[in-house]
């Protein structure tokens, strides 16, 4: 079974992969928001949240509840939007 500290380490290196990845993510959500810019889009897009989280919740195979990654999900999606409307704006108050 191993001591707690071990798996505190396990959890520790899931951790720092889990910010790399988040912020891949985001770094993502500005390159379609500078498409959205192009294309004259909000940067809500219901349709897509709703598809975003119907895969993920594909995906889930436990032990986390559909409902606790949907509640992650959405928090996620949020602050990917929250940066996607920040970097329109800075883009369009820098032109």
């Amino acid at each position: 079974m191993g001591n707690i500290d071990d798996w505190r380490i396990k959890i520790d290196e899931i951790d720092q992969k889990l910010v790399e990845l988040l912020n891949e993510r985001a770094h993502y959500a500005d390159e379609i928001g500078k498409i959205k810019e192009q294309l004259g889009l909000e940067a809500y897009s219901p349709k897509r949240e709703k598809e975003v989280l119907e895969n993920i919740l594909k995906y889930n195979k436990g032990p986390l509840k559909n409902l606790a990654l949907r509640r992650l999900f959405e928090r996620i999606i949020d602050e990917s939007r929250k940066l996607e409307r920040e970097a329109m704006s800075e883009r369009k108050h820098s032109k």
